[in-house]
């Protein structure tokens, strides 16, 4: 038995109901616990590692850098920096970047560039509209912003600013505005509010309504950009363009970094009025930098496309065999499985004791990120396990 939940009990706060697992080491695909077991990760650090663990590119990206530059500060030009903003200009709808180190510093910073618009160009505008389910991060103000009670209840009386209203519905977006508003932020699938897909003209309404009335539409890509649904941005499946977007999580593989991204009518920071001191640091950004280039050159986009679908196929086949399932749903490697019951928790676990690790996102819906370089093999030996797991649960 490991001692190192032990060691978590005695020094972590209790912040997350973590699984019975210490993880020492991981490659590609996989990863291996303290007792050496091997187990395919189906979690890939919640979205985050897009080329999977310890990939060459980010290795060698981390090694190459950390010998030259690792910290500058933001008082000074860095090759990285610039690099990584061309590369994403260059291949976005966007024309600016700003540099900072999570997909909620993402958040805040989208949010206060919206409100810096609004009391430059719409008299002083400063709310915004999110959606229920919604998920933007665990600052303050993200988790106002945030249309989830469970996570804003416990700290109430929350930042104002933020209207929440539901998700898929232009009709109580366009109730919902007034002239206080100068921003709609949504996400282009709600990942960890349960892989909820909006409709086909959903996107196309809404920015149509922020367009007629001067509004900013804010895109949360924190989970579903590079690559993640089987396009380099959600958004392009849309058909639409935001004003500005938020980057994170798949963008460094795993090393810490997030981005916003904004139209240059949209850019209005002036000196001063944002930053962050560890935000664009070379280390950071000649890593996402690599990811980036490989992502394109190897267009994994296409491969979550195409293992997606074969993921999807046989999920749809495992629902058809269990009536415990209700619903399988998602997009390119964003998939979620809902049950008829509370099951969620169960299903994680046995998956855990078969060498599958899998991602509960509600008490009845477990979630699937893998990585992006994911094969077919290894989606096959993921639905073995989890017809297993279902035999057993249901």
């Amino acid at each position: 038995m490991s001692q190192w939940p032990e060691y978590a009990e005695k020094y972590l706060m209790n912040t997350v109901k973590r699984l019975p697992l210490t993880i020492v080491r991981g490659e590609g695909m996989r990863v291996w616990d303290d007792a050496g077991r091997e187990y395919l990760d189906f979690v890939g650090g919640w979205a985050v590692n897009s080329l999977g663990h310890c990939h060459p590119a980010v290795v060698e990206a981390l090694r190459e850098q950390g010998r030259l530059l690792i910290q500058a500060s933001n008082q000074f030009y860095t090759i990285p920096q610039l690099q990584l903003a061309e590369l994403l200009v260059q291949v976005s709808c966007l024309d600016k970047v700003f540099f900072c180190n999570s997909g909620a510093e993402a958040g805040e910073g989208a949010v206060k560039l919206a409100r810096r618009y609004g009391k430059l160009h719409l008299n002083g505008a400063y709310e915004v509209i999110t959606t229920t389910n919604s998920f933007h991060g665990r600052t303050l103000a993200m988790v106002a912003a945030s249309g989830q009670k469970k996570f804003q209840e416990p700290y109430t009386p929350l930042p104002a600013g933020f209207i929440n209203v539901e998700y898929d519905s232009i009709e109580a977006i366009k109730k919902a505005t007034s002239p206080s508003v100068c921003a709609v932020m949504l996400e282009p699938i709600q990942g960890e509010g349960g892989v909820n897909i909006p409709s086909d003209s959903y996107f196309r309404e809404v920015r149509a309504w922020c367009s007629e009335k001067g509004l900013l539409l804010i895109l949360d890509e924190v989970q579903t950009g590079i690559g993640r649904t089987g396009t380099l941005f959600g958004y392009e499946q849309y058909g639409v363009e935001p004003d500005i977007m938020t980057l994170a999580k798949g963008l460094g593989s795993g090393v810490p970094i997030g981005a916003i991204m904004a139209k240059n009518r949209a850019a209005v920071f002036s000196p001063g009025e944002h930053g962050s001191t560890f935000g664009g640091n070379p280390l950071a950004c000649a890593v996402a930098y690599a990811v980036v280039k490989f992502a394109l050159e190897n267009n994994l986009a296409a491969n979550a496309r195409r293992i997606g679908d074969h993921f999807m196929r046989g999920l749809t086949g495992l629902k058809q065999k269990f009536p415990l399932i209700r619903e399988v749903r998602g997009r390119g490697l964003l998939i979620a499985v809902e049950f008829k019951k509370e099951s969620a928790s169960e299903v994680v676990l046995k998956c855990l004791e078969n060498g599958l690790l899998v991602n509960q996102v509600k008490p009845n819906a477990i979630r699937f990120v893998p990585p992006l370089i994911v094969s077919e093999g290894d989606v096959d030996q993921a639905l073995d396990v989890l017809g297993k797991v279902m035999a057993q649960v249901s």
